[in-house]
């Protein structure tokens, strides 16, 4: 696959996995956390927050890839 195509799949699943990962991980606090203290809420969102990385990590690594041949 080329690289520029290969970049181009991969900003358009970026920004898909965060926007669908941000409305996820906010419609789960704002059910089952609404009742938490603010700690609570500071914990999930500082976790949440970070976890997203992972995927986005190995997305941008799968984008850098040089092409074998």
């Amino acid at each position: 696959m080329p690289i520029r195509l290969k970049k181009f799949i991969g900003t358009i699943a970026l920004i898909v996995l965060v926007v669908v990962y941000a409305v996820l991980a906010t419609a789960y606090a704002s059910l089952h956390l609404a009742d938490a203290s603010g700690w609570v809420h500071l914990l999930y969102f500082f976790f949440t927050g970070i976890l997203w990385v992972v995927p986005a990590m190995l997305l941008i690594r799968w984008m850098e890839a040089k092409p074998k041949r």
